[in-house]
C-alpha cells in the first residue's frame, strides 16, 4: 500500500518572509491537499543568535493570510534537541559518525593549501576511524562529530524538477553533524526531521541542491529510503537578480496591507513557476484541482510588480459585490473615512474595480464618497466658468424633482450641455470638481447615482456659492 503524501514548509525565522520565501510553501501544501495528504510546518530555529519570535509570528501570519493551513505543526528544531544528540549517539555507536579533533585553525591552513595547488577545498578525512588508529585525541579540544560519508561509487536522484541528479561521493567531505558544543547542524537535523516526520516529498528552493547528496547519504546510513526532492528555481528580481531582502523583496504581510487579495498572490505565485496550460486566473481550489509537480518549470521565474497588480485586479473584477464591499471596508477606515456617511461598499468597490489594482488605491478613490471634498477655488473656476456654471445651476434646480437613475441623470446631464451650446463633457467634468473634487472618476452619472440626490445638491449648491 502507497503511504500518504506527506509534505513539509520549513523556513528558518532569521528575518521577514518574502514571496519567494512562501512560494516553498505554496507547492508542497498543494501537493498534499491534491493527494489528500498532510502538510506539516516545521520552524528550522537553531540559528539561535539571529531567529526570533517576531519572525515565527510573521511565517504564521503570512501563511494564515494566504490560506495555507498546516495539518501538524509548527513543530520547532530547539524542541528535538534531544532526539538529535540520541541519534547522533547511535550513529557514533555503530561507526556511522566519529569525532574529529581537527582545529578550526587546521582547518583553515589545510584549506589554504589545497586551494593554492589548485584543488577544491575539503576536509582531508584525517581523524576518520579508518585514518586516526595511532592518533591519540588532543586534550583540550572539544571535537565535532562528522558523517562518515561513503567513500567511492557516488549518489543520484530523480529530482521531479530538474531530472536526474548525480554526485561523486569523493566529491563530499565528511560533513559536520554536531558542533563542538555538541548542537547538531542543518543538514543532520533536517535528516532527521524527514524520517521521524515521515516526508515523503521535499519541495524546496534550489539553492539547496547542494544538501541534498549529503542529506541523501544520511538518510540510507540511517537505513532509510529518502523523500522524492523537487527543487524549485530561484525567483528572480526584473533585473535578474535573486529576489531577496537585499534585492527589494517586501514582506509577504507588506502585501496584505497593501490591498492584495489572498487568493490574488496564491495566484500569482503559483504562475511563478508553475503553469496549467496557458491558464492565467484561477481559483485556489482550481490551482489545487490542476496542480502536478510535473507542471513546475525548471527555468527561473521573474517578480513583475505589474503583473501581480494586473492579477490582483482580476481577481477583484471576479468577487461578488457584497464580498469586494466586505474587503474594502477595512482600507476605507484605515483612510480616515466614516463607511456610514457614504453609499454601501459594495457598489463604490463595483464601480471603481476597472480602474483600480488594490484595495488601497480603491480607498483612496472612494474618498469622495465617504467625504465631502473642499478643492480650492481657484480650481473651481477653471472649470466653472462660460456657459457651464448656468448649465450647473439648471442641473442643480432639475435635480430637486428628477427621477434619480443612472440613466435619467446622464440624459439631464447633456441635456443642461445642449441648451449652453456646450459638449457634454464640459459639463461633467465641471460636475466631478463640484461634487467630487477631482476631475478623475468613474462615469460620473453612475458616480451621482450613487452619491444620492441629497449629497450631490448640497455639494452643488456649495460649489457654485464658492466661486461667485
Amino acid at each position: 500500500m502507497t503511504p500518504p503524501i506527506r509534505t513539509r514548509f520549513a523556513p528558518s525565522p532569521t528575518g521577514y518572509i518574502h514571496l519567494g520565501n512562501i512560494r516553498s510553501a505554496l507547492f508542497p501544501w498543494a501537493f498534499a491537499r491534491k493527494h489528500g495528504g498532510v502538510f506539516i510546518l516545521r520552524i528550522e530555529d537553531t540559528d539561535t543568535e539571529r531567529s526570533t519570535s517576531e519572525a515565527v509570528d510573521a511565517i504564521l501570519g503570512a501563511m494564515e493570510w494566504l490560506g495555507l493551513d498546516c495539518d501538524e505543526g509548527p513543530y520547532f528544531q530547539m524542541e528535538r534537541m534531544d532526539r538529535y544528540r540520541a541519534v547522533i549517539a547511535d550513529m557514533l555507536a555503530r561507526g556511522l559518525a566519529y569525532r574529529c579533533y581537527m582545529t578550526p585553525a587546521e582547518l583553515e591552513q589545510l584549506r589554504a593549501a589545497q586551494m593554492a595547488r589548485g584543488e577544491k577545498p575539503r576536509y582531508d578525512g584525517r581523524w576518520r576511524p579508518e585514518n586516526a588508529v595511532d592518533n591519540t585525541p588532543p586534550s583540550g579540544i572539544a571535537p565535532v562529530i562528522r558523517f562518515r560519508n561513503p567513500v567511492g561509487g557516488g549518489v543520484a536522484w530523480d529530482d521531479a524538477v530538474k531530472g536526474r541528479i548525480e554526485i561523486a561521493n569523493d566529491e563530499l567531505d565528511d560533513l559536520v553533524i554536531a558542533r563542538p558544543d555538541g548542537t547538531p547542524t542543518y543538514n543532520f537535523c533536517v535528516v532527521v526531521d524527514d524520517l521521524d516526520m515521515k516526508i515523503t516529498h521535499v519541495i524546496r528552493g534550489d539553492d539547496h541542491v547542494n544538501n541534498t547528496p549529503r542529506q541523501i547519504n544520511i538518510f540510507r546510513a540511517l537505513g532509510a529510503d529518502p523523500p522524492v526532492y523537487a527543487h524549485l528555481p530561484t525567483v528572480l528580481t526584473p533585473e535578474g537578480e535573486k529576489l531577496s531582502k537585499r534585492h527589494g523583496a517586501r514582506s509577504v504581510l507588506q502585501y496584505r496591507d497593501d490591498g492584495y487579495l489572498p487568493e490574488a498572490v496564491v495566484n500569482y505565485l503559483a504562475r511563478l513557476g508553475w503553469a496549467h496550460g496557458n491558464d492565467e486566473i484561477f481559483s485556489r481550489e482550481q490551482f489545487v484541482a490542476w496542480f502536478d509537480l510535473s507542471g513546475l518549470s525548471s527555468s527561473p521565474g521573474r517578480f513583475d510588480s505589474d503583473k501581480l497588480k494586473w492579477v490582483n485586479q482580476e481577481h477583484m473584477k471576479r468577487l461578488p459585490e457584497d464580498e469586494l464591499g466586505r474587503r474594502l471596508v477595512p482600507f476605507l477606515e484605515r483612510a480616515g473615512l466614516d463607511v456610514n456617511a457614504g453609499p454601501a461598499p459594495g457598489p463604490v468597490a463595483t464601480l471603481l474595480r476597472d480602474r483600480i489594482a488594490t484595495l488601497t488605491e480603491m480607498a483612496d478613490a472612494a474618498h469622495y464618497f465617504y467625504a465631502t471634498p473642499h478643492p480650492a477655488r481657484e480650481t473651481l473656476a477653471e472649470y466653472v466658468a462660460d456657459g457651464r456654471r448656468q448649465a450647473l445651476a439648471d442641473l442643480a434646480a432639475e435635480f430637486a424633482t428628477l427621477d434619480w437613475r443612472r440613466e435619467t441623470i446622464g440624459t439631464a446631464l447633456k441635456a443642461a450641455a445642449g441648451r449652453q451650446g456646450l459638449k457634454p463633457p464640459q459639463v461633467m467634468m465641471a460636475m466631478r470638481m463640484l461634487v467630487c473634487g477631482t476631475p478623475q472618476t468613474p462615469a460620473i452619472d453612475a458616480v451621482l447615482t450613487l452619491l444620492g440626490r441629497e449629497t450631490v445638491r448640497a455639494r452643488l449648491a456649495a460649489g457654485l456659492e464658492n466661486v461667485d
